[in-house]
């Protein structure tokens, strides 16, 4: 009786082990699937997959579309909302963020540094950026097609220089350095009751001691600014510190700077006036840039680490890496911009005429993010197991992204240009694979090999891959142009009541 018992309740030992055993490893994986993304292309078992004949394909057919973006500041003054990539699994190689900020008229974005690298691009206006580099102020203009660099943890703040026109500024935010708070985590360092500076985690008497002042002048500074992380710098707004020193001449800016880090002026060029009318001025930057920042400013000029700064680049200055009678693409890696060498990402930008594509192609060593900036069109992606990954409808301001490895397209519609700028996940020549066109693979691949890879003979293959005597940017046949949308229909309408055609031309038709 006693041996039956313990034989019953080893069996049910080995029973509650084995169940045990499948649900483990099964509960993990379901955790880590979930870890790696929402849509993680290899998601269902591959044994069922394989009997059913398919592959593990997420089947969201905008999955490379990014639509959902997030505000990160607003003000009167003016906004940044971030596209964030979310999810992706493995095929997401490198993660990176696409920023979107809005100034309006003389305005300032006020000083301050975040846990990711940042490139920026200036979409439309002009813009002073100050930043901090080899412990200087460094100080540059960027006008419209700059591109500029700014490093993780360092020190910068941006000012709309113009009078009567905003400021657009598009960026790449990599997030492989930062603290996984978000998409980024802003460390303000002049800012009050909103935005906070970091300075207010320090209790007042540790700051006094610090700053050699007394509490009531730290609990001044600190809690003066209400404006919000981007504030108006102009004399029809109420005055503030940063306003005060940005109406101030480049020279006399300077030359407040050295005061700030130490330097004494001549006697005879003192002003006493001045000094008083910028006291708070002195005092406030001196303490922020000496002691917090650590900045010395070298007493003649910019001093040397400025001269030797980085400058930014000019993308629309450049001459077409490729251009034909159907559009023009420019691709800047590291050894055109020496910047992007630390960032480790790659600047591009092409216009599509309209009713023209971009010829079928990969990239082999990057992930691609685009923005589209005017116009309207269409992409295609292909999963690779070749069934359609993305066909999708796009326009002014949608955000994209290519995993490297996967065949792609894109198509200006057939009543207006297509214009897109972006970032590549690798700063070195990224050299794209054209699976069409006059410099297809499919040209270099021997015709022997790949005509028995079609089941076709040579000289069917050899016409069907030479019929297109342009590469790189295509003209698209009428009946292979995305359909028209109905917006389009009274473009076209309309443009052709303008057109009168001679009785002769009808007669011979078109």
């Amino acid at each position: 009786m006693r041996s039956n018992y313990l034989l019953s309740l080893l069996t049910f030992l080995l029973a509650l082990l084995v169940v045990c055993h499948g649900v483990v490893p099964s509960t993990a994986r379901r955790q880590l699937e979930e870890e790696e993304g929402e849509w993680d292309w290899r998601r269902r078992s591959e044994d069922d997959d394989e009997k059913k004949g398919r592959s593990s394909i997420p089947q969201d057919k905008e999955l490379f579309l990014l639509q959902r973006s997030k505000q990160i500041v607003k003000t009167e003054a003016g906004e940044m909302r971030v596209v964030r990539t979310v999810g992706g699994g493995r095929i997401v190689d490198r993660p990176m963020h696409i920023g979107f900020i809005t100034m309006e008229p003389q305005t300032l974005y006020v000083p301050h540094y975040i846990d990711s690298s940042l490139i920026l691009f200036i979409r439309r206006g002009e813009a002073r950026i100050g930043s901090i580099y080899r412990d200087d102020l460094v100080e540059k203009k960027l006008k419209t097609g700059d591109i500029y660099r700014v490093s993780a943890g360092s020190t910068f703040y941006l000012e709309n220089t113009r009078e009567r026109q905003r400021l657009h500024i598009v960026c790449s935010i990599d997030p492989s350095e930062s603290l996984g708070l978000g998409s980024f985590q802003s460390f303000f360092i002049g800012g009050g009751t909103h935005p906070t500076s970091i300075l207010e985690g320090f209790n007042r008497e540790t700051l006094a001691n610090a700053f050699n002042v007394t509490k009531s002048e730290v609990g001044e500074i600190l809690n003066k600014q209400r404006g919000g992380p981007i504030v108006f710098v102009s004399d029809s707004h109420s005055p503030s510190l940063w306003a005060k020193f940005s109406q101030l001449k480049e020279q006399d800016r300077l030359q407040q700077l050295k005061r700030m880090a130490g330097f004494q002026p001549e006697p005879e060029e003192e002003e006493d006036e001045q000094e008083q009318e910028q006291e708070e001025i002195t005092w406030s930057w001196r303490k922020l840039l000496n002691s917090v920042l650590g900045t010395r400013i070298e007493k003649s000029g910019r001093g040397k680490a400025s001269s030797e700064s980085p400058d930014s680049y000019n993308i629309y200055d450049r001459s077409p890496d490729f251009q034909n009678n159907y559009g023009w693409s420019v691709a800047l890696d590291e050894s055109d911009y020496s910047p992007l060498k630390h960032s480790g990402i790659g600047v591009y930008l092409v216009n599509l005429t309209a009713g023209s594509m971009m010829a079928p192609h990969l990239n082999p060593t990057a992930t691609e993010y685009g923005i589209v900036l005017r116009g309207s069109g269409r992409i295609q992606i292909v999963y690779p197991n070749g069934t359609s990954a993305m066909n999708t409808k796009v326009k002014q301001g949608d955000v994209f992204w290519v995993p490297k490895y996967f065949a792609f397209c894109q198509m200006s519609s057939r009543t207006s240009p297509l214009e897109f700028f972006g970032f590549t996940t690798s700063a070195r020549n990224n050299r794209p694979q054209f699976l069409v066109g006059a410099n297809s693979i499919l040209r270099t691949l021997p015709n022997p090999e790949l005509a028995a890879a079609f089941g076709v003979s040579e000289h069917r293959l050899k016409r069907f891959t030479e019929a297109q005597s342009e590469a790189v940017i295509l003209p698209m046949a009428e009946e292979t142009a995305p359909p028209m949308t109905t917006e389009e229909k009274k473009v076209l309408k309309f443009d052709l009541k303008l057109v009168r055609v001679p009785k002769v031309i009808k007669r011979f038709g078109h």
